[in-house]
């Protein structure tokens, strides 16, 4: 039996999720990112081939929490992205998980971004 390689399979869903989810100027693809110490999301318009916003633990705000994204910092990011996004004029958006399970941090996240007034 061959050995399972989780960021292949990732990779996989994410290309199967990718060939549905597409953000348009009315509605932005909201991208996120996980790696094993940081947290990354965008929001993207497709058509034009633009970032609308950003943020990510790399901010000089959300630096200092700690090591990895868990769901704390990931719920600080979706604070800062949704308001950047607001300030950009996005309110709704398609949520793109990234290849990533919805539980744990991309959960805690889309429910932030939701609070935050981002509807998907």
């Amino acid at each position: 039996m061959a050995r399972l390689n989780r960021a292949l399979e990732r990779q996989k869903r994410h290309r199967r999720i990718r060939k549905q989810v597409i953000g348009s100027s009315e509605r932005p693809r909201l991208c996120i990112t996980k790696t094993l110490h940081h947290l990354y999301a965008q929001v993207i318009d497709d058509s034009a081939g633009r970032t609308l916003a950003q943020a990510s633990t790399l901010d000089p705000g959300l630096r200092a929490d700690g090591k990895g994204p868990n769901a704390k910092t990931a719920v600080r990011v979706a604070a800062l992205l949704s308001e950047r996004a607001g300030q950009a004029g996005v309110r709704a958006v398609v949520f793109d998980r990234g290849g990533h399970p919805y539980h744990g941090v991309v959960s805690a996240f889309a429910e932030e971004c939701r609070k935050g007034g981002l509807e998907f």
